[in-house]
């Protein structure tokens, strides 16, 4: 596995050299997005990372009733399923640390978050977030920077002697620091957003740099391939706010400063084409999507019952829409400290929220049913064309020039595609020959 991690640092080396070259992540643990991604890594022959949140994959299972382990072997039997060379693929953690367990003393939330990175690291996952921004039960608000490094670097050096234990040497990249908001989008309404200081951002590095030495981890620091701030990108429920370069310049030019590293940009779900070219060229080289991939996926899903309602009397169609209300109405743990406003807003934003709420919900065994009778129904027979042109026009065009075959199964996975799209076209080097 160890060429894998020299792909990281030397990408890192790349970027140095040409400005241009970056690497997106796909933070997302939905079937058909990973499938969309592993498809689109293997068609355009790119390495191709995907990462897991610390709310999505724990030692207990996460959100997704998945061990680190258990995600590994889901993403390689899929990548294998798709003819995915494995050497293309790395997998990585993200937000690790006590996050889990904020409403807990620090003592236990970081006894957690000690077991969670072992998991990770011994389960083969790579590339390691270490994030212990957030406070605990008995914690100051805010936590000091140095504090935060404190506790990354115990979690670090647990990294490595697991990693050494499991695989015989380390050879984990890590990035260190977060970015404000939480991960996932913005709670609250925005309307402007605070970028993070060059004087923050060194602070950061200082810290966790004086904290590493104090753990013994000096040889670990050229390893350190990425520093997460806030580059001014975010979005809310129905908002968002685009990269403006002149905001972050400063910033920017600060990493310039660090030969071995990068900055990572959480939430740039939503950007421009243009705005994620611009992030990547001002060493915002690391772009994570996830909530995007699925918001796509959604809009195909909504397309395509909107396609049956078309093709079928009422009572014969899948009821994907009210089945999926339905559920978000009994089970509002995952929507309502996030959705506000009346009645309309709140069921608007259910359904259409940038934040994308939805994506808890696809595991529901009533929704997945509804979702297979709908993509049955709809594979019986040819769609018409028109209603295709109608609902998913970007796909039209290429199933009208024989490039994308007219089946749920294909429609879905090349929307999540165009998504995906993006951020390869951001992120390739411009001095690449592809």
């Amino acid at each position: 596995m160890e060429w894998k991690v020299k792909h990281l640092t030397e990408f890192v080396a790349d970027h140095k050299q040409d400005k241009g070259c970056g690497i997106f992540a796909v933070c997302s643990a939905h079937p058909l997005v990973l499938e969309a991604a592993i498809r689109h890594a293997r068609e355009t022959q790119s390495l191709l990372l995907i990462e897991a949140t610390s709310n999505q994959v724990d030692q207990f299972g996460g959100y997704t009733g998945m061990t680190p382990l258990d995600f590994r072997h889901f993403v390689e039997q899929m990548a294998d399923e798709h003819h995915l060379p494995r050497h293309q693929l790395i997998l990585g953690g993200d937000h690790l640390g006590p996050n889990r367990w904020q409403t807990a003393p620090a003592a236990e939330a970081m006894a957690h978050a000690e077991e969670l990175i072992r998991h990770y690291v011994a389960a083969g996952f790579k590339k390691i977030h270490l994030d212990c921004s957030m406070s605990c039960a008995d914690d100051p608000v805010p936590l000091t920077d140095e504090i935060v490094a404190e506790r990354a670097a115990r979690l670090a050096r647990i990294a490595e002697q697991t990693c050494k234990e499991k695989w015989g040497s380390s050879d984990l990249v890590y990035i260190i620091g977060t970015e404000v908001p939480v991960p996932g989008g913005a709670h609250e309404t925005l309307s402007t957003l605070a970028v993070t200081s060059p004087q923050a951002a060194k602070a950061t590095l200082q810290a966790h740099r004086h904290a590493f030495e104090q753990q013994g981890l000096n040889e670990i620091w050229p390893r350190i391939i990425g520093l997460v701030v806030q580059p001014g990108v975010e979005f809310d429920h129905a908002h968002i706010i685009d990269y403006q370069p002149e905001k972050s310049l400063a910033l920017s030019q600060t990493i310039e400063e660090f030969d071995t590293m990068v900055f990572e940009a959480h939430s740039t779900d939503y950007q421009t084409p243009f705005s994620l070219r611009q992030l990547v060229q001002h060493h915002f080289a690391i772009l994570k999507v996830g909530p995007a991939l699925t918001f796509a996926l959604r809009e195909t899903l909504f397309s395509l019952a909107a396609i049956e309602h078309e093709l079928r009397p009422s009572h014969q169609c899948s009821g994907l829409r009210d089945v999926l209300e339905s559920v978000m109405q009994e089970h509002p743990q995952h929507w309502e400290q996030h959705y506000h406003g009346n009645n309309d807003q709140r069921r608007l934003a259910r359904g259409y929220s940038y934040s994308d709420r939805v994506r808890y919900y696809w595991p529901d065994h009533d929704i997945d049913e509804a979702y297979s009778r709908l993509v049955t129904h709809l594979a019986d027979e040819a769609i018409p064309l028109p209603l295709i042109s109608q609902y998913l026009p970007l796909q039209y065009t290429r199933v009208r020039e024989g490039r994308l075959a007219a089946t749920p199964h294909e429609l879905i996975i090349d929307h999540i595609q165009d998504v995906l799209r993006q951020y390869h076209a951001a992120c390739m080097s411009t001095q690449s020959s592809h």
